[in-house]
């Protein structure tokens, strides 16, 4: 018997609780906000920039609750069980399914621009950017006084200076490391850690109601958040860039058909686009919003309803949101080679190759930065020496102009691939209710989500 906590469910229709309006869903009040947010944003683009408050106040929200919850979390799934060895099989597990499809997310999106070619043909140098009005300093003011990590500072970064600063700055791998040490303390204690035990866990429920209060607020996130991108970038800003981002949101999506699918359908015995569907709000909030942040909470809930193990979510979920990037390694290897060809850049088959082999390692350092995907994509560009300094800053001058529309699709990818991570992982730890996780996709009966259900 695992540790999952199950939902209650009835399969007696006249028990299950009534369907709500379809005003009332979640999803279709974010999906209203999203649309107005970009007819608000193309009608009227300087009183919608200044929405941008509304999104960066829900999202702020929600950070300040994760940390506490994946910290609550983890050491009531792994104090409460009593089993210090499994957290350890389990992270194993993770981490080495995080390198896999990394990996492939990678050799993917070098397949696809290398068969592409996007950026091919638009001749990019100092002149033919005047002409296009590429606006190098923005790009230059986002990386400027900005490092990426080495493989040493990245690994001392998870060891926090103090408890409480790792709470304050919300860094989820500090947090990870302090409750696995905090529950193998508390299981040592046997009898006499029961208390704390009973405390936290129920100090997690708390939580879990205030995130179901607070997302209340994310219709209203989302419609400012997309009023800001639409109303500070434009459509226009992808007329010239169109082809490289329609080709990064297909690629993404031959990802899930050709990787999330056969591994759901095939090993899990489970329906990816079922799936999808059971966190349909959930994607419609990170499409409005940008951040896969904003529903790491709910994520981990309804995971946990889903029939994975308390502890296999409390683990996977925060370390995949560091480590499990499939949607930024995507952008990585795409965005880089868009660079070379939009500015006439000769790249050999093996300097592409090498490249590759660069990004599989900085990919990783991606997890503590702000603005992480951009910057290690600049950091990687330049320390590569493939690209002219000149010809560089105008490449990802370009890039930058619609990095906020390839940061949505990154979100999304990345939201989608933990939630895959998460049932891997279960599944192979033979944590996973799979009777419960079938018949809640296929909807043959419904979870009492208590926390999440309005």
């Amino acid at each position: 018997m695992n540790d999952t906590i199950s939902p209650k469910i009835s399969k007696n229709p006249a028990n299950q609780p009534k369907k709500k309006p379809l005003y009332k869903s979640l999803f279709f009040q974010v999906l209203f906000a999203i649309l107005l947010g970009v007819l608000f944003g193309h009608f009227a683009p300087e009183k919608a920039a200044g929405m941008k408050p509304l999104g960066d106040a829900f999202i702020t929200l929600i950070k300040m609750l994760i940390a506490p919850i994946i910290f609550c979390t983890l050491v009531s799934g792994m104090a409460g069980m009593g089993d210090v060895k499994q957290a350890g099989r389990v992270g194993a597990k993770a981490i080495l399914w995080f390198e896999i499809v990394t990996t492939i997310a990678l050799i993917i999106g070098w397949l696809v621009v290398a068969i592409v070619k996007p950026g091919d043909g638009m001749h990019i140098s100092a002149s033919a950017a005047q002409e296009k009005h590429v606006d190098t300093s923005s790009y230059q003011k986002a990386v400027e006084g900005k490092e990426l990590k080495g493989t040493v500072d990245f690994l001392l970064d998870i060891i926090p200076h103090n408890m409480v600063g790792a709470f304050s700055d919300g860094n989820l791998l500090q947090v990870l490391l302090i409750a696995m040490l905090f529950s193998v303390a508390l299981t040592k204690l046997g009898e006499k850690g029961k208390a704390i035990h009973d405390i936290i866990d129920g100090f997690s429920h708390v939580l879990f109601k205030m995130v179901d209060l607070v997302t209340v607020l994310a219709p209203i996130g989302a419609f400012g958040a997309m009023s800001y991108t639409i109303g500070k970038f434009g459509v226009a800003a992808l007329a010239d860039l169109g082809e490289l981002v329609l080709l990064f949101y297909a690629t993404g999506f031959l990802f899930i058909v050709f990787i999330f699918y056969p591994v759901m359908r095939f090993y899990c015995k489970l329906s990816v686009w079922q799936f999808l569907g059971y966190i349909r709000a959930e994607l419609m909030i990170v499409l409005g919003t940008s951040s896969s942040e904003t529903v790491l909470p709910r994520m981990m809930e309804k995971l946990t309803a889903l029939g994975c193990s308390k502890k296999v979510v409390g683990l996977t979920v925060p370390a995949g949101y560091s480590f499990n990037l499939d949607g930024s390694s995507l952008y990585f290897i795409m965005g880089a080679l868009f660079v070379t060809y939009a500015t006439d850049t000769p790249i050999t088959f093996w300097q592409e190759a090498s490249l590759l082999g660069v990004l599989l390692i900085t990919s990783k350092g991606a997890a503590g930065v702000t603005g992480s995907a951009f910057l290690v994509l600049a950091a990687t560009l330049s320390s590569m020496n493939v690209v002219s300094p000149e010809n560089l800053t105008l490449g990802l001058a370009l890039l930058f102009a619609v990095d906020r529309f390839m940061s949505t699709g990154r979100a999304i990818i990345n939201l989608i691939g933990n939630g895959v991570a998460t049932i891997v992982v279960a599944k192979w730890e033979n944590a996973l209710d799979h009777e419960l996780a079938s018949n809640i996709l296929s909807r043959k009966v419904k979870a009492d989500l208590t926390i999440l259900e309005r």
